[in-house]
């Protein structure tokens, strides 16, 4: 009888190693706790009308605080001078614009060029080609809707000065103000951030979010030559 128990008991244990030994099925929160992770970035829901979901740091960057990389308006990688000898999409010679992609007007276009292009194409959206294809770089829409419907305040956050954006729901984004990079030159203590929405009158400009200590919110556009940061937004899983 003792035999048999010491039979069965070996059984019972040898079941549990194998049990403990087997891999849980992975999770498909992305390694998130709570989920809020797509492709190892993670993003924020801020109950935003449209359900667009915010990542919550710049692409490059590694955490909120991070300035990450600096884009030109179309361009996917980053550089060493942004000025316009040195853009993808156009020049500027002998005081006129001469632009080869992203044109709505023919007096900016080389040659006449006119292609009506108004948002950037998944192939110059440096959000969508280094994150992949769930994230995406904001329209200038998506930029005013993240605006209206949260509280903004400068805040310095883990030593870094910012935009603290905060939503009716408790959750918040924080914008680090990563100034930009302008024909060799470093402009600190602002936040210019891209939106891949052209400026339909000035296409050699387009839409930015911009702000600073004195402003929560100043929607403007920018030579698209310039260095300028990019926070990608998504639609989750």
């Amino acid at each position: 009888m003792n035999g048999l128990l010491k039979i069965m008991a070996t059984m019972m244990l040898l079941m549990v190693v194998a049990v403990s030994c087997n891999k849980p099925e992975a999770s498909d929160d992305g390694g998130n706790e709570n989920g809020n992770e797509l492709n190892d970035h993670e993003f924020v829901d801020l109950g935003l009308p449209s359900g667009i979901l915010w990542a919550t740091c710049n692409v490059g960057a590694d955490a909120a605080e991070g300035f990450g990389d600096f884009f030109a308006w179309g361009e996917t990688e980053t550089k060493e001078l942004y000025d316009w000898k040195s853009y993808k999409y156009g020049v500027f010679f002998y005081e006129r614009y001469e632009l080869n992609k992203y044109c709505t007007d023919s007096v900016y276009g080389q040659n006449g060029f006119v292609d009506h292009l108004t948002l950037l194409e998944p192939n110059d959206d440096a959000a969508k080609v280094c994150w992949g294809a769930d994230w995406r770089m904001p329209t200038i829409e998506e930029w005013e809707e993240l605006f209206l419907n949260t509280t903004g305040t400068w805040v310095v956050q883990n030593g870094v000065n910012g935009w603290l954006l905060t939503a009716s729901n408790g959750n918040s984004v924080f914008l680090p103000a990563a100034g930009y990079w302008w024909d060799g030159v470093y402009n600190a203590n602002l936040g210019l951030y891209w939106s891949s929405s052209i400026n339909k009158e000035y296409p050699y400009r387009a839409w930015s979010f911009h702000f600073n200590s004195d402003s929560s919110h100043l929607c403007g556009s920018s030579d698209r030559n310039r260095g300028q940061t990019v926070r990608a937004v998504c639609l989750g899983k």
